[in-house]
């Protein structure tokens, strides 16, 4: 029996996109039967879209094999790409956005893909940020603060030439 997992993530960052940014994710995920999983992390430099993809890859890292996840976000970037079908069509592309550019995160993306591979499926669902949902307001907090601290750097592949791996900076 496949069990189902709810799984809340957010991200944050401070200065986000320009040199010193700070950021911050957080991950809720609930397995029925288990005690609460709340789980937070960060890096410097980051970018908020690198902290949203983190907290999905993360939480979704910390649930069981073959489950099928509820992955509650408010980010539309994380969520469009996997209900719109962003990840399938970047893959056909070769990576490649819809008018030709490097798809930025790409590693993030990819990471992001292997671990819902171990899922049974994973439905994305967009909520509005800072509109009252308890649970993504709780994420929020959380990488809110993780944002303060101070976190070892994330290991980060070189991109190939010409690309970017999304900072921004």
């Amino acid at each position: 029996m496949r069990e189902s997992v709810r799984l809340v993530t957010d991200g944050a960052c401070s200065a986000n996109g320009r040199v010193g940014a700070r950021g911050g994710w957080a991950a809720i995920l609930r397995v029925p039967g288990r005690p609460e999983r709340v789980l937070t992390g960060g890096e410097a430099p980051s970018t908020n879209n690198r902290m949203e993809l983190i907290a999905a890859i993360e939480g979704l890292r910390a649930a069981p094999d073959g489950a099928d996840v509820e992955l509650v976000t408010d980010s539309s970037y994380v969520a469009n790409a996997i209900a719109k079908g962003w990840l399938d069509a970047w893959r056909r592309r070769g990576w490649r956005t819809a008018d030709k550019k490097p798809v930025a995160n790409r590693e993030l993306w990819e990471e992001l893909l292997a671990e819902m591979a171990r899922m049974t499926r994973v439905r994305a669902r967009l909520v509005r940020g800072h509109a009252g949902h308890e649970d993504n307001e709780r994420a929020d907090r959380l990488a809110q603060q993780a944002a303060t601290r101070d976190w070892p750097a994330r290991r980060r592949p070189q991109a190939p030439a010409g690309e970017q791996l999304g900072l921004g900076l």
